[in-house]
């Protein structure tokens, strides 16, 4: 594990209060003073109790051991709160259960020990596909994020119809208009004859740069360019950051065969955890909102939610 920024002044990327004031849409943001994270307030439908989940994709915090402190105090205005954990987090498994009721190993998210020569970890297939796309266009890192506004959200929209991404997960304009306004935002780009085939987006925290997301139009699938993108990214931090969180797989379980999975699992060195944690702060609100909506016994958490993001 890796030690916490200092002090509030050197938060960035989902550290930073902007990137949870990104996601006011879904959440009143909340910042939590002792452990240095944030979460988003909403309202519970029907009822007038709020509960509070971590901002998406993930929980950061500078002190992982004030956050029990943050939440014990929120107990007689939340009902629950449910989270999940940065990988690269200043915690392990036994803090984490001394926090909460209730922690689950939620997925693998893929890392990059840049400790260790890239050579020596990375897939030679992966280089291969790398060196080819690197061939047919240029990648630069772009001094402006936010001038590139425009051309991400063209790009993300790509993404989002091609995997049919809705709600949190597919942000607005003005989300994405805050969140390359946060520090510690590294934008990537990728052309080929002028022409802007890709966006690849991430986060510098400390000794970690986590990937946030990537848009690709249908010609820069075309011409594999995420393979050329990933290797300039790897060469680009190599000497700046020691880890590169590439994150999980898709659905679960990161189960081989998958090919977002063996995409990423060609550029690192190994996988850290992230956990699922979820804390009940109001035990007769819970069973009295869960009785109502007539739910049944269930592991999802909070269980009156269920469904709420299928």
């Amino acid at each position: 594990m890796i030690s916490p920024p200092p002090n509030a002044a050197a938060a960035t990327g989902y550290l930073h209060p902007g990137y949870a004031e990104s996601l006011a849409e879904f959440g009143l943001p909340l910042a939590l003073p002792r452990s240095g994270g944030h979460l988003l307030l909403r309202p519970i439908p029907g009822t007038d109790a709020h509960d509070a989940m971590g901002c998406y994709p993930l929980c950061c915090c500078r002190d992982w051991a004030g956050l029990r402190a943050d939440l014990a105090e929120l107990r007689d205005q939340l009902v629950s709160v449910t989270l999940v954990t940065d990988p690269f987090g200043a915690y392990d498994e036994v803090l984490l259960r001394s926090t909460f009721d209730r922690v689950l190993a939620y997925k693998q998210h893929f890392a990059a020990d840049l400790g260790k020569r890239w050579e020596e970890f990375t897939s030679a297939r992966h280089r291969k596909y790398g060196r080819k796309a690197r061939q047919q266009i240029a990648v630069e890192v772009c001094a402006d994020p936010g001038a590139r506004l425009e051309e991400w959200v063209a790009l993300y929209a790509h993404l989002t119809e091609r995997h049919g991404i809705t709600g949190l997960r597919a942000f607005s304009r003005a989300a994405f208009a805050r969140q390359l306004a946060v520090p510690g935002m590294v934008m990537f780009r990728a052309t080929a004859g002028g022409e802007t085939l890709s966006l690849d987006l991430w986060y510098v925290q400390g000794e970690v740069a986590q990937a946030h997301l990537v848009g690709t139009s249908p010609r820069g699938y075309e011409l594999q360019v995420s393979y050329g993108l990933k290797l300039f990214i790897l060469q680009y931090f190599t000497g700046k950051v020691r880890w590169l969180n590439l994150g999980a797989g898709a659905g679960l379980a990161a189960s081989p065969g998958n090919g977002l999975t063996e995409f990423k699992r060609g550029w690192t060195s190994g996988t850290r955890p992230a956990y699922l944690c979820g804390l009940t702060l109001n035990a007769a609100r819970y069973d009295e909102i869960s009785r109502a909506r007539g739910v049944l016994p269930t592991d999802y958490f909070p269980a009156y939610r269920k469904n709420e993001f299928t």
